[in-house]
């Protein structure tokens, strides 16, 4: 459980309870919402309690109103090339038809789906970048903060396709790495090592995976 999200949403608004069972004693223990330490692509299950627990079960509330959030990413444009009005099910639709042209189906082709977490940086060094690439992608998400999208790093500086051997970056999608067949997990690492440091040479930010590295 370490706080999925898309499109503006994440899975810690709808989380009640998560059932756990502590490995080193084989106790059961729930965990709310506030005690799971909910925060961008993490929780307490990614920190000091990984490797503790088994996570058994995930109570969900969801809203009995529809949130038809659209003002994120290509839904908007989604839905209107669909010719299809705002409601859970057509953004459904939407979503799964945009995934399925980016992501690649990890019955087919290996990965992990989004390697890298999206930076947070101060906004006035955002600022500083916008002047010197016009087109980076940034989301405000405080007066001070601005959360940069981690794919548009990676594609401008140069990588998105890029591949190594049986490693590589996707074709469609620079947030996720592909294994296309014999690549060793030392080769995926490698590569994930390589693009985080073409990114900090070209912007100064530093990225960080999405994924936890067994």
């Amino acid at each position: 459980v370490q706080n999925i999200g898309a499109y503006g949403m994440e899975v810690k608004d709808s989380i009640t309870k998560v059932h756990t069972l502590e490995i080193k004693n084989k106790e059961v223990r729930i965990f709310s919402n506030k005690d799971c330490e909910f925060s961008y692509r993490n929780s307490t299950f990614k920190k000091d309690k990984e490797k503790k627990f088994i996570i058994t079960k995930v109570e969900f509330k969801l809203s009995k109103e529809p949130l038809n959030k659209t003002t994120y990413g290509a839904i908007k444009e989604e839905l209107k090339n669909l010719k299809l009005k705002a409601n859970p099910g057509a953004i459904a639709e939407a979503v799964i038809k945009i995934r399925n042209r980016k992501l690649p189906n990890p019955k087919v082709l290996g990965n992990s789906g989004s390697f890298f977490k999206n930076p947070v940086i101060e906004t006035t060094k955002f600022e500083a970048l916008k002047k010197e690439f016009p087109e980076m992608v940034g989301y405000t998400i405080s007066n001070s903060q601005t959360k940069i999208a981690a794919g548009w790093l990676i594609e401008n500086a140069g990588l998105k396709g890029y591949r190594k051997a049986d490693a590589g970056v996707h074709k469609n999608q620079a947030l996720v790495l592909v294994n296309y067949g014999n690549a060793s997990g030392t080769e995926i690492i490698n590569l994930a090592k390589e693009i985080q440091q073409k990114v900090k040479d070209k912007y100064g930010i530093s990225i960080e995976p999405e994924v936890s590295i067994l």
